[in-house]
């Protein structure tokens, strides 16, 4: 065990050391520079996290001139004011060697390696000359503008409007889409899960205890360690939340969908369901009834191995906490091309216990404007949105509208994967371009050599990172980000029960040449004649104009980082209304049960909850009501291959950050003892997995945390590019052994195929 204090904490600066050498052979990396002290912009600046997409509220301050320290900001409780493993390391990514802080151009072939250092204006005029080129000849259309969800989205998108590309996408399709359009189709909006009061938690493989969120994860610790909430885990392997679980079942890969409508049979046709909830909010139960009534648990059982008599207790148990009870809807290990049932279904088990705007359930958050008019009176101020008018409106169609079931995506973040399509086969039209803002679809699209080809394909690729990712490494031009303890940005709104608004500040001055995504898109924007749609000056004027000029609310939120406003309030929680209503005395009047649950309304065709998708039907006929579809997976001959979430990474991107590559640099795949036995194969073997796509080398974990029939292992290792010096060639590439296969409706990547196993 080592005691971190100061001493040791100031030394884990000069961590990576060892690998200076070899990142000062590579143009345009902190290496090359002279060693400076790092200059803090004050004391404890607040901040936002950027080391996965759940952003917490963070403190940071420097610590004599050498590092930086990250803590949580105790002003947002519901994240203990704390951080993760991947919040902390944040520091070791400030001043890695391995960094980017110069532009730089291709000298060589494209994913040759060959990179020269360029100035600011040659690498815009690079861009402005490129895309205009492509814009003349081919139309704005024919370039894509993808980039990481959040912040980063905002001004390429801009751009790419300004521009006249309606081509934008985020990782959506990759990642969440599927919970998102499911949620869309049958609330109308994204919702929420209140965890942390929850009596009893169904869940499906989501893994707050690796994948974490530190709100949900420290919800759901609260939860079963201080209420005593029982936890149910449907999963193919023992993770650390199946581990932490009261019962765990093997389910086989691909039939989450078959137990989670097993369930809803027993609430409807046992009359455990809340009848009035029902009438008065859901639109197409009838329909849904009728369907799954041949969805019993024993079908279930022999399509899921989930013992029948087990769905149908748990379905009781289930019913008898509500509805302060929660079947979870969050990412999970298995990912098939009935993304969008199954998440719909798992919506349905909720709605038919009655939890939504209940504790322990479901919840929509309280944005702002609703919330004032609740309250009677201004709680909460209302963010302006700035804009631009008589901003140019696309002419050409998106190239993910090629099939109208994938409409909810178009304004959701895309079928992202399209790109390749309209690449390598021109639908529904030739894309010549790419633009792209710290997203990685070399790591995070399935069938990475059909990524690679796309790419070579392409008149010119910019790229925007901190890294040269294993995706940058394919760009024409590297545009260097400062990283998110280098830079401001707007005010966000992060309202849950009650609203409530954080932002990011600069902690450090900037090291190296670098710049903020904002400016880097604006100065792109300009030197392509689009100066007109720029007419803010810098983020302080941003700021100013979201916050209407109220420069006392810009300087609290600045100054406290996290600024919630008003009381918590579910509607159909009659205490919370109640002290809700005692706090404002303008509130609008308690329904004679004391709730608001008349102001209870959804964003659908119908108004209410709908169960059955007339919308639905009519994008994609067949599917407007919630039904099972029997996948195919794999072959007979072959094992179910899955992935999920670690605890020190992130996805695709963090895997090279000093820190959490010394924590965690490979991912070991995890092999069944019968299995690796009937192969030969032992704990730490070379082996082999081979899908349809691709082939991976790797070594094995033999254990019975997994079933016979699968293997698994942790997404985002084994980089394929030379620049990632910590990353590369360390572990299996899951991309690579993914096929290029897109869910109906969601448009969800499919992360789940199979593979044979064999020892090298």
């Amino acid at each position: 065990m080592i005691e971190l204090n100061r001493r040791t904490f100031l030394k884990g600066a000069g961590a990576s050391s060892a690998t200076c050498a070899l990142a000062s052979l590579l143009p345009g990396s902190l290496a090359a520079l002279e060693n400076k002290q790092l200059k803090g912009m004050g004391k404890d600046i607040a901040s936002i996290c950027e080391m996965c997409s759940t952003r917490c509220p963070i403190s940071a301050r420097v610590i004599e001139g050498k590092n930086v320290f990250i803590s949580g900001n105790k002003a947002a409780k519901s994240f203990g004011g704390k951080v993760c493993a991947r919040g902390g390391a944040g520091h070791s990514l400030l001043y890695d060697p391995q960094r980017i802080v110069k532009p730089l151009k291709r000298v060589g072939e494209r994913g040759e390696g060959k990179w020269a250092e360029i100035s600011w204006d040659e690498a815009y005029q690079l861009i402005a000359e490129n895309l205009n080129k492509i814009k003349k000849e081919h139309g704005p259309e024919a370039v894509a503008f993808s980039s990481k969800s959040g912040s980063q989205e905002k001004h390429l998108f801009h751009l790419a409007t300004a521009f006249g590309s309606p081509n934008t996408f985020t990782h959506a399709s990759t990642c969440p889409g599927g919970y998102e359009i499911a949620a869309k189709a049958i609330f109308g909006t994204k919702v929420k899960r209140d965890l942390s009061n929850s009596k009893y938690i169904i869940n499906f493989g989501h893994n707050l205890y690796e994948g974490i969120n530190m709100s949900e994860t420290r919800g759901m610790m609260a939860a079963q360690m201080d209420k005593g909430a029982k936890l149910v885990v449907f999963e193919p392997r023992f993770s650390v939340v199946a581990d932490k679980a009261d019962e765990w079942y093997a389910i086989r890969p691909g039939t989450d969908v078959a137990v989670a409508l097993a369930l809803c049979h027993v609430l409807i046709e046992d009359n455990l369901y809340d009848k009035a909830f029902v009438a008065r909010y859901v639109e197409g139960f009838e329909a849904f009834a009728a369907e799954v009534k041949a969805y019993t648990p024993e079908w279930a059982e022999t399509i899921s191995d989930v013992p029948a008599k087990d769905i149908r207790r748990i379905a009781h148990e289930y019913a008898a906490k509500a509805p302060h009870a929660v079947v979870d809807f969050g990412h999970r290990a298995t990912f098939t091309t009935e993304e969008f049932e199954m998440r719909r279904a798992l919506y349905a088990a909720n709605v038919l216990i009655g939890n939504i705007e209940r504790k322990g359930g479901i919840y929509i958050g309280q944005k702002p404007g609703d919330y004032n008019k609740l309250a009677g009176e201004a709680v909460a101020p209302v963010l302006a949105k700035p804009g631009v008018k008589d901003m140019p409106k696309p002419a050409a169609k998106r190239i993910d509208q090629v099939e109208e079931q994938y409409a909810m995506m178009w304004t959701s973040g895309g079928v992202y994967q399209t790109i390749l399509d309209a690449t390598l086969s021109a639908v529904p039209y030739q894309l010549h371009g790419w633009v792209m803002s710290r997203t990685n679809p070399m790591q995070t699209m399935t069938d990475r050599a059909r990524v690679v080809e796309a790419m070579k394909k392409l008149d010119f690729v910019a790229v925007c990172d901190v890294y040269i990712s294993e995706t940058a490494a394919y760009a024409d031009v590297i545009l260097p980000e400062s990283t998110y303890l280098e830079r401001d940005e707007e005010i966000a709104d992060k309202s849950g029960k009650n609203p409530a608004y954080y932002v990011r500040q600069r902690v450090v001055e900037t090291l190296g040449d670098t710049k903020p995504s904002w400016q880097i898109f604006k100065d792109v924007g300009v030197a392509m004649g689009l100066g007109e749609f720029y007419p803010w000056e810098n983020m302080e004027t941003l700021q100013m104009l979201q916050v209407n000029r109220d420069t006392d609310l810009l300087r609290r939120i600045k100054d406290e980082g996290f600024v919630s406003f008003g009381k918590p309030i579910m509607l159909c929680e009659p205490k919370m209304v109640a002290e809700f209503i005692k706090a404002y005395p303008n509130a609008r009047p308690a329904d004679d049960d004391g709730t608001y649950a008349s102001a209870l309304t959804f964003k659908t065709p119908s108004g209410k909850i709908e169960l059955t998708s007339a919308k639905v039907e009519a994008m994609a006929p067949g599917r407007g009501v919630i039904k099972f579809r029997e996948v195919h997976l794999k072959k007979a001959d072959e094992l179910y291959f899955i992935q999920g979430k670690v605890a020190v990474h992130t996805n695709g991107a963090t895997h090279n950050v000093p820190m959490l590559a010394n924590l965690m640099s490979d991912n070991a795949v995890w092999v069944h003892p019968i299995t690796a036995g009937k192969l030969g194969i032992s704990n730490g073997d070379p082996i082999r997995l081979t899908s349809s796509v691709g082939t991976e080398e790797g070594h094995a974990l033999v254990t019975p945390g997994i079933r016979q029939d699968t293997v698994f292992a942790y997404m985002g290792f084994g980089s394929k590019n030379k620049e990632l010096v910590r990353a590369t060639g360390k572990g299996i590439h899951c991309g690579n052994l993914l096929p290029h296969v897109t869910a109906p409706v969601c448009g969800m990547t499919v992360h789940t195929t199979g593979v044979t196993l064999a020892k090298r």
